[in-house]
């Protein structure tokens, strides 16, 4: 048996990615990486200011990347990024679904607009990205890679407060398992990626440094046997693995990045 060399597979020359919320952060992380292995790598964001600024750094690198401002629960503009995917690059081979917000309300005092705006950015924008997005693959003929981001709470809670948050990944990893089992005829994979706590500019955004969420932070940081919180490109890289051949043999899996917290 002739063994493919490390270098052609990881090469994703002459392919197109999108992620979805990769202005910045986890999302960012993945573009970066994705990018760097020579994807053609396509943004779909909210921020433009944000975005247009990812991509700009992207191309300072010499890759290629580009920006598409993107509602990810409105179906129109999913649909309208998976058609600019293909007008601008040609097609679409991996799929990133990372948007996601996680808002801390505990359910006693959440209203239903806050509930169903979870949903729509979580989980409803996974199912929109990946029925536009397979369908391109499976016009392609040539298969394709989808890749969720989870979270560990899709496999324990981690705090009062995140109950919906968990719902919807609890959802997306589910999602993810069935729709392994539907696109592999079609040569799709479709995997997860469960990050624990990761240090991004969204992580506390518009919540000022208590106290008390001192202490939550400094107990949490205490869980973890790596001791240390992880940054966006360690999610990057396990992407790069899932979407390269070097996972060609992977399909309805859940790869947890989190410093071992879930040991403990």
């Amino acid at each position: 048996m002739r063994l493919e060399s490390l270098q052609r597979l990881i090469d994703l020359k002459g392919k197109t990615a999108i992620v979805t919320g990769g202005a910045m952060g986890i999302g960012f992380g993945i573009a970066y990486r994705l990018a760097e292995a020579g994807a053609n790598v396509v943004i779909a964001d909210l921020n433009e200011e944000v975005g247009n600024t990812a991509v700009k750094s992207l191309h300072e690198n010499g890759w290629e990347a580009a920006f598409v401002k993107t509602d990810v629960a409105d179906e129109a503009e999913v649909q309208a990024a998976a058609d600019f995917s293909v007008s601008k690059y040609g097609g679409v081979d991996i799929l990133v679904n990372n948007a996601g917000i996680y808002p801390i309300i505990p359910v006693m005092q959440m209203s239903l607009a806050d509930f169903e705006k979870i949903l729509a950015v979580n989980l409803k924008s996974a199912f929109l990205f990946t029925k536009a997005a397979a369908n391109i693959m499976i016009k392609q003929g040539r298969g394709g890679k989808v890749i969720n981001i989870t979270s560990i709470d899709a496999l324990h809670p981690s705090s009062v407060g995140l109950a919906v948050y968990d719902a919807s990944k609890h959802g997306l990893w589910g999602f993810t398992k069935n729709t392994a089992l539907e696109l592999a005829p079609h040569n799709i994979q479709v995997n997860a990626i469960a990050p624990g706590a990761i240090a991004t500019p969204g992580a506390g955004a518009g919540r000022p440094v208590t106290r008390e969420l001192e202490v939550i932070q400094k107990e949490f940081l205490a869980k973890i046997p790596m001791k240390r919180i992880g940054d966006p490109d360690d999610i990057g890289k396990v992407s790069l693995f899932l979407a390269s051949d070097l996972a060609g043999y992977m399909t309805g899996s859940q790869v947890v990045v989190d410093g071992g917290v879930l040991l403990s």
